[in-house]
């Protein structure tokens, strides 16, 4: 069974941080990039931040340079998104997902395994 599973989303102020994590399970991992998105309440789903398979290329959203940071464990099939200087704006249910290689994706089209998101919500 395909499994990514997102994890520690919550509620928190501005100025705040949060890590997610995503464990996968039932795919293969360590040789495909991996990415997050997000989606606001009435908005589209939009890339926030990408990592190649093996951890030393990286991809972010302008909204969040500097502020976000992605990782990945390939031992423990896990990526990580550490958000700091959190903003009301970043509010939105943020998904991972499975790149269809091991290249960088930035669109949508290029993920084809999803988790089923967790929501981060910041208030000002």
């Amino acid at each position: 069974q395909v499994q990514l599973v997102e994890s520690g989303g919550g509620l928190v102020q501005a100025g705040d941080s949060l890590r997610l994590s995503c464990a996968a399970s039932g795919l293969a991992f360590s040789i495909y990039s991996m990415g997050w998105f997000r989606q606001a309440p009435g908005k589209e789903r939009e890339i926030v931040a990408a990592i190649n398979w093996s951890g030393d290329s990286t991809h972010y959203a302008n909204s969040v340079k500097g502020r976000f940071t992605i990782s990945r464990d390939n031992a423990k099939n896990t990526v990580y998104l550490q958000m700091n200087s959190l903003k009301p704006e970043d509010t939105a249910v943020y998904y991972c997902a499975r790149a269809r290689s091991s290249v960088i994706g930035i669109t949508i089209d290029q993920y084809d395994y999803w988790g089923q998101g967790t929501q981060v919500t910041v208030s000002s």
